[in-house]
């Protein structure tokens, strides 16, 4: 456990550092084939991933939060069941008592967010509250739980803005394609349709390249946190009859952003013929295989 915990710090790193490298390469380009000076176009490129990083750092859990109306829940009084439940498992996982956000939406879903367990949030959905059962509710906090006791939430934030930024990025060389110096030579006008090329490259890319770098750490996240989870309850059967109810409910959520699908505990959209063709490019792993593994607890213990 404690090697995850450290292997996902690193990730941390990682991502950041990767990040800071493409942007600066991409600004070096637009600088290159832009004014001719590849050295303003770098040095413009890290000052915007510096503050993208920074903003990723101490503001990610915000913006997915936000993305996602999320609403934070500033006493026990509306919802004493889930308040105590959040109180009670963290304190069984010694962590601080993560800040509480609700959404209202029918689909029942839940993730968590955060930089570190100092500074997380776990959030839920009204439709989640009104179908589980009191042990099945304990079953997911503690999946959610774990997630912040891993760190999973740090590496799963910095993907949020990340995916963001490869947006941006793309938009960036569109607009640069389409403006800024347009001389009446063939060169400039090459020099112009390049930029605009890559900037949709980008554009195609960046949600391959967002999905890659979710499967990467998204998959085998959902199975530790869920194993995790069974540990600080001590009860696999609730999460597992709570995944069985968030998965014949059948219903996607109402609004859900693209690069925050990932933190969810179930896949927020429907399932489209590419996710039922192969599982290979879904961010979660098969829930009937997730409930099976943890009866398998059941059985071995």
């Amino acid at each position: 456990m404690y090697s995850e915990i450290t292997s996902n710090k690193r990730k941390s790193w990682i991502i950041i550092f990767v990040f800071t490298l493409l942007l600066g390469l991409a600004g070096w380009a637009f600088g290159t084939y832009r004014v001719g000076d590849g050295a303003s176009g770098l040095g413009l490129a890290l000052i915007v991933s510096i503050i993208m990083s920074f903003t990723s750092w101490f503001a990610g859990d915000s913006i997915a939060l936000s993305s996602s109306g999320a609403e934070e829940l500033k006493d026990r009084a509306t919802f004493p069941t889930l308040w105590n439940v959040v109180e009670n498992i963290s304190i069984t996982a010694g962590i601080p008592m993560p800040r509480i956000y609700i959404v209202q939406d029918e689909a029942p879903n839940a993730f968590a967010t955060g930089r570190d367990p100092a500074h997380a949030s776990v959030c839920v959905t009204t439709g989640l509250l009104k179908r589980l059962e009191k042990v099945e509710l304990e079953g997911v906090i503690s999946h959610e739980i774990s997630h912040i006791k891993n760190y999973d939430i740090r590496v799963m934030m910095l993907v949020v803005v990340l995916i963001g930024a490869l947006s941006i990025l793309g938009n960036w060389f569109i607009r640069g394609g389409f403006g800024g110096k347009r001389g009446g030579n063939e060169k400039e006008g090459g020099i112009a349709n390049f930029l605009l090329i890559f900037g949709i490259v980008v554009l195609i890319l960046s949600p391959i390249i967002g999905n890659l770098i979710k499967l990467a750490v998204s998959r085998r996240r959902e199975y530790l946190a869920d194993a995790s989870g069974a540990l600080l309850t001590r009860y696999p059967e609730g999460l597992a009859r709570a995944l069985e109810k968030i998965r014949d409910a059948q219903m996607p959520m109402n609004y859900v952003s693209a690069a925050t699908s990932h933190l969810w505990i179930s896949a927020p959209t429907s399932e489209t013929f590419l996710t039922r063709l192969s599982g290979l490019l879904a961010t979660h792993p098969p829930i009937n295989d997730r409930i099976t593994r943890l009866r398998g607890m059941l059985d071995t213990r």
